[in-house]
C-alpha cells in the first residue's frame, strides 16, 4: 500500500486521519471524499479497509485502526448472522 516498506504515502495518512475523526467534514461525507482525496467514495473505502491490515497503519495510528478493525468484525458477525437467520 504505502510508499515504501513501513510507510505510509500522503493519502493513506489522510484517509486514516478522516476515519478517526481527525479531519472534519461539515458538508456531509460523499462530496467531501471526491473534493478532499480525489477518489471515488467505493475506493476510499476500499483504501480504507486495505489500511487496516498494515502494519504501517496500525503503527501510525493504533487506536483508531483497533477500532475499526473491531467495526469491521462486528460487521461481518452481523451480516454472517442474517445470512443464517435466511
Amino acid at each position: 500500500m504505502g510508499v515504501g516498506l513501513g510507510e505510509l504515502s500522503e493519502l493513506e495518512r489522510c484517509i486514516l486521519d478522516a476515519a478517526g475523526g481527525r479531519w472534519t467534514d461539515p458538508a456531509g461525507g460523499r462530496e467531501t471524499i471526491r473534493e478532499q482525496f480525489g477518489i471515488s467514495v467505493t475506493r476510499y473505502y476500499q483504501v480504507l479497509n486495505a489500511l487496516l491490515d498494515e502494519p504501517a497503519a496500525l503503527a501510525y495510528d493504533p487506536l483508531v485502526v483497533k477500532r475499526l478493525l473491531r467495526q469491521r468484525e462486528r460487521d461481518r458477525r452481523e451480516r454472517s448472522a442474517r445470512r443464517l437467520a435466511n
